[in-house]
């Protein structure tokens, strides 16, 4: 399910993102190896998180088309979108809790009382 609030927290995201990158490109590792590992490495992670962010939000972006569509061919369209983007949504979420922490974090944003990770079980349910 995509939350009414989803477009605040992708951009909370690249905010967040934005910082991470700054922060990183400003460190100055000269001839210490291992710091600059790590910041190749939060670049890295920089990147791969927009990369996913892209990936979640192309099939609404292909599905919108150039508005040429025919009623129908619009409502078929927005049911498929909306069927991607509640799969590619959750990525989201988990990026998001990341930054539990920071102040403009909202706590509507973690996780859902009936969502958990694969594999584990929901609080109080019993193995069969």
């Amino acid at each position: 399910m995509v939350r009414s609030d989803f477009p605040a927290m992708m951009e909370f995201l690249r905010e967040r993102l934005r910082e991470d990158e700054a922060a990183a490109r400003a460190v100055r590792p000269g001839k210490n190896e291992g710091v600059a590992g790590l910041q190749a490495r939060v670049l890295a992670d920089v990147a791969a998180k927009r990369r996913l962010m892209e990936w979640v939000e192309e099939p609404h972006q292909r599905m919108a088309g150039d508005g040429e569509r025919a009623f129908w061919e619009t409502v078929i369209a927005d049911a498929v979108a909306n069927t991607w983007m509640g799969r590619r949504v959750p990525v989201i979420y988990a990026l998001v809790a990341a930054y539990a922490d920071h102040p403009h974090f909202r706590p509507e944003w973690g996780p859902e009382e009936d969502e958990c990770e694969p594999g584990e079980e929901k609080l109080g349910a019993s193995r069969s």
